[in-house]
């Protein structure tokens, strides 16, 4: 069983180590991505410790929000524990949802007393779910109601589609009951079943990569996966060193346990009509404004922003003049890496968004 950096207690991913995948600098995935020569799951870029000042941003981020992603945990554990009758079976969308679904498997059963299994498992943009994990899971003997799908937070609410599509055709095609609904901590975009925030606020672990997720790589699917594979990752050991994965949700079980015995009361977040349709509107204006060609472009939101700036071929960075602390790593990676920052008056409900720069019609 793979379980990445984690305890084996916390995790079982299902995904499929690679020894080998195609690694291209963030320059040429772009014009490969963008060309459609490459879907983005067939490379990655290779993954570096960030800079001394980038992991100081994080880890005061961590100091200064830790206690409120701890809270919003145990809201969502509470939530959980209130709709779901018998044992639970987690399953995470790597690798953003598995520091979520690890922490949330640990509160469940030691503040809830449930029992709890936990898959990490890939979906991918255009592709779809792993069908190959979903048919494990169940072969395993956990019952279809059981599952419940889990990510970090929502952006313009791509993924939590892509959910609902893949699971309800996965659902037809095997005469199955899983439920497609996605539980997150932040829903951005109003779109998750269920989420203990719709707050833009810095999640720490939204801004860091495999050091913060058991050391586990994005996603691949490629020649290398076989009809029969899991989608595909890489373990990057060469960072085990750096690795601050057993580190973060240890820290942030005990403050969520702790704040357990004050009797946190259960509340979140439902489905938002008017938030998505602000957000459906927000894209339209930017992509206008901005001449983006297509709307993958646009990552809304402090997490996705972060990702862009991390891993993509970042255009332009705006920022909200009403933005908090939360986005101080962002003005960081933007001097790094000498990317436009803007400021408007009205990115509501974003503190942040990046567009990622359009390598074919970029001007000379």
């Amino acid at each position: 069983m793979f379980h990445g950096s984690y305890l084996p207690g916390d995790v079982t991913f299902l995904l499929k180590p690679l020894s080998n995948a195609t690694l291209v600098d963030v320059a040429a995935k772009e014009q490969l991505i963008q060309s459609g020569t490459k879907h983005y799951s067939e490379m990655l870029s290779p993954e570096q410790q960030p800079s001394e000042a980038y992991m100081a941003l994080f880890t005061q981020a961590w100091q200064h929000n830790g206690t409120r992603v701890a809270e919003d945990m145990l809201k969502l554990a509470t939530m959980l524990d209130a709709a779901k009758q018998g044992a639970i079976t987690l399953v995470s969308l790597a690798r953003a949802g598995t520091p979520v679904g690890v922490i949330l498997k640990r509160l469940l059963e030691s503040v809830f007393q449930r029992e709890v299994n936990h898959y990490a498992i890939s979906i991918i943009r255009d592709r779809g779910i792993d069908a190959q994990a979903i048919q494990h899971i169940l072969a395993l003997g956990h019952r279809d109601d059981s599952i419940v799908f889990i990510d970090g937070w929502t952006g313009k609410g791509v993924i939590t589609q892509e959910l609902f599509t893949s699971i309800t055709a996965y659902n037809q095609r095997h005469a199955s009951h899983i439920d497609p609904s996605l539980w997150v901590l932040a829903d951005l975009a109003g779109v998750a079943s269920h989420a203990a925030t719709q707050d833009d606020y810095l999640i720490p672990s939204s801004i860091l990569n495999a050091t913060i997720s058991g050391l586990i790589s994005r996603s691949i699917l490629d020649e290398n996966i076989g009809s029969n594979d899991f989608h595909g990752c890489l373990y990057y050991e060469h960072l085990a060193a750096q690795d601050l994965s057993r580190r973060y949700v240890d820290d942030l079980c005990q403050r969520a346990e702790q704040r357990a015995k004050q009797s946190l009361a259960p509340s979140g977040n439902t489905p938002d009509i008017a938030r998505r349709q602000r957000v459906q509107q927000l894209m339209a204006r930017l992509m206008l404004q901005h001449q983006v060609q297509h709307i993958n472009h646009i990552k809304p939101g402090i997490g996705e922003a972060t990702r862009v700036l991390l891993r993509r071929s970042p255009g332009l960075l705006i920022l909200s003049e009403h933005a908090t602390d939360d986005i101080a790593h962002m003005r960081t990676l933007a001097t790094e890496k000498n990317v436009p920052v803007i400021i408007e008056r009205d990115i509501a409900p974003y503190q942040a968004i990046a567009i990622i720069k359009d390598v074919h019609h970029a001007k000379s």
